[in-house]
């Protein structure tokens, strides 16, 4: 397992396990007590660790190598899942993933940033950050749901949308508004989860739902905590602590402010830890917000998707 910097209290006492169960395994000496022993020490120190994360360390979990992506929620939430792929303008954009599939008997559009989990994969899916045809790919799928009247279901995870010099040349932000513009126009339910990062309008170009949640260690912002410290103070190291406190990036600040609706509580050390747990509690979510929305009217959805983000700015922030 791969350990963040303030895991290495934790770090060292799983160490300890694995070498008495290798010890365990070669000279057949019985240390099941130890283990027994060192295991409740291990949880009570995750569960203190984890009880104080401060933004900065959220921020860390939200990009843990080993957190589930968009396609590992899909596969296990989605059956018969059909991807769909192409903007039919450009290309292909492997950073945003998307098709139909069932969703716990309903039929439902599925659609995410995905990361990839090895190297070979992040590669191709270019760490999930989305060239101008990835967010017109979502549009044309989120065109077609509501054109077959299916609900349509966003899983996000990206640092941002794709800055470099071809994407902006191809109409970037241009791509990113339709995007957001078709969220809001959608006649059918539309419910997301901010899985991991939730990065600037590369995030809310598919956030922009009837319901808006986020895994309980997830972050969502309009620049990184980096991002954010090297334009205001010129240090993208030191000062991206103070910077992710100032953003308030956490679930648990945005529920406070109105701009989600709920947090997902994630399995004790996060959702890394056992992400078949995580990824069961989004399900239920998603199934209790679909539910919540259903015999609401195409005029019904879309005026209350309206107003909840009216409203955010209506409220403002402290």
């Amino acid at each position: 397992m791969h350990y963040l910097d303030f895991e290495k209290p934790i770090a060292e006492i799983e160490g300890k396990i694995e070498e008495l169960r290798h010890l365990s395994g070669r000279n057949g000496v019985n240390i099941l007590e130890d283990v027994a022993r060192l295991q409740g020490k291990v949880e009570k120190q995750i569960r203190q660790t984890y009880a104080k994360l401060t933004p900065w360390q959220k921020a860390q979990v939200a990009r843990h190598p080993d957190r589930p992506h968009a396609l590992d929620y899909i596969g296990a939430l989605i059956e018969e899942f059909t991807p769909l792929a192409g903007d039919r303008a450009f290309a292909e954009d492997r950073a945003i993933v998307g098709g139909l599939g069932w969703f716990r008997g309903r039929a439902v559009m599925a659609i995410g940033h995905e990361k990839g989990s090895t190297t070979e994969d992040r590669i191709k899916h270019n760490f999930g950050m989305a060239r101008p045809e990835g967010y017109r790919k979502a549009r044309r799928l989120m065109e077609l749901a509501d054109r077959f009247g299916l609900p349509v279901v966003t899983l996000v995870d990206t640092p941002g949308a794709y800055p470099g010099v071809d994407a902006e040349a191809r109409g970037q932000s241009e791509a990113i508004a339709r995007s957001i513009d078709t969220c809001l126009a959608l006649r059918v339910p539309l419910v997301s989860v901010v899985i991991g990062e939730g990065g600037s309008g590369g995030a809310i170009a598919l956030a922009a739902g009837n319901a808006v949640m986020m895994m309980e260690h997830a972050i969502y912002s309009v620049i990184s905590p980096e991002g954010c410290a090297s334009i205001l103070w010129r240090d993208g190291d030191q000062a991206k602590v103070v910077a992710a406190e100032a953003l308030r990036l956490t679930a648990q600040d945005l529920l406070g402010f109105g701009v989600i609706d709920r947090v997902i509580a994630e399995p004790l050390g996060g959702a890394h830890r056992e992400p078949k747990t995580a990824i069961a509690a989004a399900g239920d979510a998603i199934e209790a917000a679909l539910g919540a929305l259903d015999g609401l009217d195409g005029e019904a959805l879309r005026a209350r998707r309206h107003e909840k983000f009216l409203e955010i700015g209506r409220k403002g922030v402290a």
